[in-house]
């Protein structure tokens, strides 16, 4: 077995993030007012509004009972996802445009929340790095197994 220890990924609240889902759900509420006539129009606007205040609270800001707050990444390259309320899920990345230089799509294996999504305001930057390799690779970057603490080869 490999003494290894897992690397814990703590996430923080992303108020940018949160503002930008709010400024999204505004628009959306503005654009059920502008096309839909009295109370029908209003009604849907307050409900997409108010589903953006719940999915800023929930998925930026990490407040909800549901939210993540750390990922784990094993020695082996499997990652887990802690939430508050004290569940782990088995993670994997989204392939294609899951993993740009601002975020890093995660599937998860859980029926309320199947994909978590990190913005790199969440994480510092090392640690934000760190994910995108692992989400590229499946590996983050450390010594490689059989390898020398030393540097034994350079004699």
């Amino acid at each position: 077995m490999n003494g290894a220890r897992p690397l814990r990924l703590e996430l923080a609240p992303s108020r940018w993030f949160a503002g930008v889902i709010l400024v999204v759900h505004m628009l959306a509420a503005a654009s059920f007012l502008t096309s839909l006539t009295a109370w029908p129009g209003a009604l849907l606007a307050v409900l997409i509004f108010g589903l953006g205040c719940f999915a800023a609270w929930d998925r930026a800001l990490l407040k909800g009972e549901h939210s993540p707050i750390a990922i784990e990444i094993q020695a082996s390259g499997d990652a887990l996802v802690l939430l508050r309320d004290g569940k782990f899920s088995q993670l994997s990345a989204v392939q294609g445009i899951g993993v740009t230089r601002f975020w890093v799509a995660l599937a998860a294996a859980l029926p309320a929340r199947r994909s978590v999504l990190v913005v790199s305001g969440m994480l510092g930057e090392e640690s934000f790095r760190r994910l995108r390799l692992w989400a590229l690779w499946g590996k983050v970057p450390g010594v490689v197994p059989g390898q020398l603490a030393g540097s034994s080869a350079a004699r």
